[in-house]
């Protein structure tokens, strides 16, 4: 690739990035409320991103044999927990994924 297509690549990649963060602001400006249903899914959106992150996790494990899915419980529980804790997204997300790693690695 050229030096010329690389810098086209890197800056369409730039602009794919940060146009979906920047589009809300530009169509929904201060002026007007912003729509009740936009206001909805704000608040609906992240419980069900992390509800698929869990139907995502235990669609492959298997209950009936080995460790029975513990290590998938006790990573659930303690993301749970790392949840109703600090009540943000990243911290539990982080640490149920390192917790997970952890027990499938060096317990089960």
């Amino acid at each position: 690739m050229k030096l010329t297509e690389q810098i086209i690549v890197i800056a369409l990649c730039a602009v794919a990035t940060m146009l979906p963060r920047f589009l809300p602001f530009l169509v929904f400006s201060g002026k007007k409320p912003t729509p009740e249903y936009i206001t909805y899914l704000g608040k609906a959106l992240p419980a069900a991103s992390f509800a698929m992150l869990i139907v995502y996790t235990l669609r492959n494990t298997d209950f009936s044999g080995g460790s029975y899915g513990l290590a998938e419980a006790l990573a659930i529980i303690i993301t749970c927990a790392l949840y109703f804790w600090k009540r943000q997204m990243l911290l539990p997300i982080a640490g149920g994924t390192i917790a997970y790693m952890l027990l499938v690695q060096l317990v089960f």
